[in-house]
């Protein structure tokens, strides 16, 4: 199994398994009638790229994907730092094709220069992903996922509206090892005034490779722009490595760099995904 391409869901360069394998009718499986552990799909998260995976976790299976804690710094007029602890996603196989996440954020602190200081968890996500094609086979796959996110936060922190979107992951294997990973997202948000929800528009490009043994790469740009006249473009590039620690472990870290002056400077994460 190589790793980089697990990032994707893409194994022996082709998602799913082997060229050329016919994959066998997994439709059968849910969650009273669990995927045989000999026929799971390789381990593919959506962490820790932006960029989430079309591979859903096998049904009647379980998998955690969590930061231990992600630290950003915005030098954007006040320095502000944000550290957020433990934020998981949860995430549960329901057919061969689909899965529901829950994403939480469970304590959050933001400090500003100059003293400000707000702490508190931060809002609840409920996501839906259907895979359309190449979970188990071939050379590509897509996804649709569809989330709503709940003003379950403190004040300060939290949106304090229900916020929502969908996005559509796609993954590609490509010669020599590489694996591509693309992505395109809506997100209808409630902006800073407080006065009215805008659209976002998030694109992502990663591109991952296996570096020694079980360790692989990634390198990943992530833009957004707003329906917003007044928010600018945001734009970062994303660099960070996987350790596979046997089919269902894998470590993670990696920083993310401001390209543009309106997106945050730096962000550094360390964590891991588990599946059960």
């Amino acid at each position: 199994m190589h790793i980089a391409a697990a990032l994707l869901g893409i194994h022996g360069g082709e998602p799913g398994g082997s060229a050329g394998a016919v994959p066998p009718n997994k439709g059968v499986y849910g969650l009273g009638n669990p995927t045989p552990r000999h026929l799971m799909r390789p381990l593919s998260a959506d962490r820790p790229d932006t960029t989430e995976s079309p591979y859903t976790v096998d049904a009647g299976h379980t998998q955690i994907e969590l930061s231990f804690a992600e630290w950003t710094r915005k030098d954007d007029g006040p320095r502000t730092d944000t550290v957020d602890f433990l934020p998981i996603n949860i995430k549960l196989g329901i057919t061969n094709s689909d899965e529901v996440q829950l994403v939480i954020s469970p304590y959050s602190v933001i400090e500003e220069d100059g003293g400000a200081r707000t702490a508190g968890p931060g809002d609840t996500a409920i996501r839906f992903k259907h895979n359309f094609w190449g979970n188990d086979s071939g050379g590509t796959a897509l996804a649709i996922m569809p989330f709503i996110s709940l003003p379950t936060g403190a004040s300060g922190i939290s949106a304090d509206r229900i916020e929502g979107g969908f996005i559509l992951p796609f993954a590609m294997g490509l010669p020599a090892g590489f694996s591509l990973g693309l992505m395109a997202e809506l997100d209808f948000v409630w902006n800073d005034d407080g006065t009215a929800y805008d659209l976002d528009f998030v694109h992502t490009a990663v591109l991952g490779h296996d570096l020694v043994g079980d360790l692989a790469g990634f390198v990943e740009y992530v833009g957004a722009a707003s329906s917003d006249s007044e928010t600018d473009y945001r734009a970062t590039a994303n660099l960070g490595l996987t350790l596979g620690l046997g089919p269902d472990v894998q470590l993670d870290g990696g920083v993310e760099l401001g390209l543009t002056e309106a997106a945050d400077d730096l962000r550094v994460y360390l964590g891991m995904t588990v599946r059960f």
